[in-house]
């Protein structure tokens, strides 16, 4: 089928179903995010009621198909509903985006059926995700990074440490990745699913930041983290091309953040002005 005579569709226009998404997901930022957002940033941590009622919402399951318990929508439409939110607050927006481009979306490209399965029901439900790349000793290269993962009868074995990970205080789900084979440079880095209370995983110091406060931020250890062969995520090696694959998409609800934020902040001091 011959497409080169149809126009592009105008990035500003949005589907019905992407409309009402985004009606929606702005009257839940106004109705419920909003009378909190000044008592988490003040105590910067995540109301867990919030985070409830976003499950509540469907709005961690964007693109989970429906037979997973997810609401079997598009990109489009999660990156209007993470816009949406952002306009209200930055740090609810941030949990949204990084639980929905990075970890499901990982498992939803990359997970055996086993794993799709036993998570995405989850993740799309009641447990939140980390995705976990960076850290203290990579620098701006986040492929050196130094975790390493070696074999074991049982499956993989973990030590090392993250830093900066985005809802590591509030995830139920971690998607590591370490080298299995640091004799191939960025080709043995390979991805793993660590699960919260795993023996020999902890969450760490939680930093203290500047802004968007109430998202947690956090430093993570491994330390023997042993993990059943089931959690290897993709191909052993393969960890590198996901990640990349996984952060353009990231990068887009990073974009989108940063476009609401700067919305919300001029539609906020466009009604102040009005009210004289």
């Amino acid at each position: 089928m011959d497409l080169s005579a149809i126009p592009p569709t105008p990035i500003t226009h949005l589907s019905e179903t992407e409309a009402m998404m985004a009606d929606s997901v702005s009257r839940f930022a106004r109705e419920v995010v909003l009378p909190r957002v000044r008592e988490m940033d003040e105590a910067e941590a995540m109301d867990p009621a919030v985070v409830e009622q976003l499950f509540e919402q469907g709005l961690m399951g964007f693109e989970i198909p429906e037979e997973y318990g997810g609401a079997g929508m598009n990109f489009t439409a999660c990156i209007v509903g993470i816009e949406e939110l952002a306009k209200v607050d930055p740090s609810v927006s941030v949990l949204v985006d990084v639980h929905n481009t990075l970890v499901n979306t990982a498992v939803l490209k990359y997970g055996s059926l086993e794993v799709k399965k036993k998570w995405l029901p989850r993740l799309a439900t009641d447990s939140c995700g980390s995705f976990c790349l960076s850290e203290p000793v990579s620098g701006s290269d986040a492929f050196a990074l130094s975790t390493r993962a070696i074999r074991t009868d049982y499956g993989y074995k973990i030590n090392g440490s993250k830093m900066w990970i985005t809802n590591a205080m509030e995830s139920k789900l971690f998607i590591v990745f370490a080298n299995l084979d640091p004799s191939k440079g960025y080709k043995g880095i390979t991805a793993f699913i660590v699960e919260k209370g795993t023996d020999g995983f902890s969450i760490a110091k939680k930093e203290q930041k500047l802004g968007i406060k109430a998202s947690s931020t956090c430093v993570l250890n491994f330390d023997d983290v042993e993990i059943p062969k089931e959690n290897l995520l993709g191909e052993e090696g393969s960890g590198y091309k996901i990640a990349i694959g996984l952060l353009n998409e990231g990068r887009i609800g990073i974009a989108a953040q940063m476009t609401g934020l700067s919305m919300g902040a001029w539609e906020n001091a466009a009604r102040k002005n009005n009210c004289g």
